[in-house]
């Protein structure tokens, strides 16, 4: 029996201990790692640079990138090094880092999914209110709203967590640090006290949930009040990419962490976390700009800029 003071590292879940399909994970992941990169810079570096771009739509779009490079940073490097050196091992210090940045990095996401769904629902149902509820300071506001509550979030759960006594081992299901994994190897009552506090996230999600939902039911009753087929196709393409952001978020961590033992499995566990906290991350730049006639203009005028020679050929 072992206790929370005398472990040194914790042991990460192996995709498989074959060593070929080790160097094969190795690769897929930074693949999707470098796809990420490029894509979710692509869109910071676009943002950043067309003043057209500079509206409240595409400031929270710019912060939504930024904490998708994040999400995908704290999990696929360290996957794909122990890949790499054929290791387990992450630090007890690495793993409360990476544990704080997870849950910091998903509660400030899916706050700023909830205020993009906001931002939607002015501008769609209150077209000349916008600018006024929507203004360059109230749009900082609601943003550092969502990193703060991210942050102050994860160090609540964090120190909690770690301040359980644990017992049962250092091995963790998972590829990478969270807290359902810790609170496995604890042994003592005091882990409800964790568990109360996650019940309370996961209602204050789900009002975030209730207010997404409210948002968009409103959203749909205006659109179909447009007059013009342009008018709603318009309203539809700077709607569809947020609504299948948050659809895709929401559906796969609600599966990861409430689908019932019945179904659960190691493999399936496995295929659903890589999903929402790999895959995600990376493809979120093609949902928002597959759409988005603006946004695609001014990446193609950014590259012209950038490679003149390449583009007219």
């Amino acid at each position: 029996m072992s206790n929370s003071s005398s472990i040194t590292q914790f042991l990460l879940l192996l995709f498989t201990d074959t060593r070929e399909l080790q160097l094969l994970h190795f690769w897929l992941f930074l693949g999707i790692y470098l796809a990420a990169l490029l894509g979710n810079g692509l869109i910071i570096i676009t943002i950043a640079w067309d003043q057209h771009l500079h509206t409240p739509m595409y400031f929270f779009l710019l912060n939504l990138t930024l904490l998708d490079l994040g999400f995908i940073s704290i999990t696929v490097p360290k996957s794909m090094a122990n890949s790499l050196w054929d290791s387990r091992a992450i630090s007890y210090s690495g793993c409360a880092a990476q544990l704080f940045s997870f849950a910091f990095l998903i509660v400030a996401e899916y706050s700023m999914l909830t205020i993009m769904s906001y931002d939607r629902y002015v501008a769609i149902c209150k077209p000349l209110h916008y600018w006024t509820l929507l203004g360059s300071r109230a749009c900082v506001h609601m943003a550092a709203a969502a990193w703060a509550t991210g942050f102050l979030t994860a160090l609540l759960h964090t120190a909690n967590t770690f301040s359980l006594t644990l017992c049962k081992g250092n091995a963790l299901g998972q590829f990478f640090c969270e807290i359902p994994q810790i609170l496995k190897l604890s042994c003592s009552h005091s882990y409800l006290r964790e568990l109360g506090l996650l019940v309370v996230s996961a209602c204050l999600a789900f009002l975030c949930f209730v207010f997404i939902v409210v948002s968009y039911v409103q959203i749909l009753r205006a659109m179909l009040r447009i007059p013009s087929e342009q008018g709603r196709h318009k309203a539809f393409s700077t709607c569809l990419p947020h609504l299948a952001m948050v659809s895709l978020f929401v559906s796969t961590g609600m599966f990861a962490h409430l689908k019932p033992p019945s179904i659960s499995s190691p493999s399936l566990d496995l295929v659903v976390s890589v999903l929402y906290s790999v895959v995600l991350p990376a493809v979120n730049p093609l949902i928002y700009s597959m759409r988005n006639q603006e946004l695609k203009d001014a990446i193609r005028k950014l590259m012209t800029v950038c490679f003149p020679k390449a583009v007219m050929s």
